[in-house]
């Protein structure tokens, strides 16, 4: 398995892991916590402008509603699912890019010793001759 495949393998697995766990963290960050929305927050400017568009109240089912039930009970199995797929996705890809920057820059390298050991030899090359040639 080449690097870049390593790579993308690895930041899939990271990628479904880490949104999973860190989803619940962001919530709370944004203000949808267990003892509801924190004043003040984002997540309270979210339900202001939802309740303003939805004449007063904030309707059920909606965006903010889906959070706070998040936020207050954690997610579901389903909703993890989908996450862990989203999160899965994205590090993939992420892992890909990286592989294929690294393939590139390992190739780079290699290319650089071929190079400085072409250098070497033909240095020795020209050393041998110049020796050969002040010894006439």
């Amino acid at each position: 398995m080449g690097v870049a495949q390593t790579a993308a393998i690895t930041g899939g697995a990271v990628g479904a892991v880490g949104i999973v766990l860190m989803a619940p963290v962001a919530l709370s960050a944004i203000g949808f916590t267990s003892a509801g929305i924190t004043a003040g927050s984002y997540a309270a400017n979210m339900m202001s402008a939802a309740a303003t568009a939805n004449g007063g109240g904030v309707a059920a089912g909606s965006l903010v509603a889906i959070l706070q039930s998040a936020g207050a009970s954690g997610f579901t199995a389903s909703a993890n699912t989908v996450l862990a797929s989203i999160g899965g996705a994205l590090g993939t890809c992420v892992g890909a890019a990286v592989g294929w920057l690294s393939n590139i820059f390992q190739k780079r390298n290699e290319q650089k010793r071929r190079e400085e050991a072409m250098g070497a030899v033909l240095f020795g090359i020209a050393a041998g001759a110049l020796f050969l040639w002040s010894k006439r």
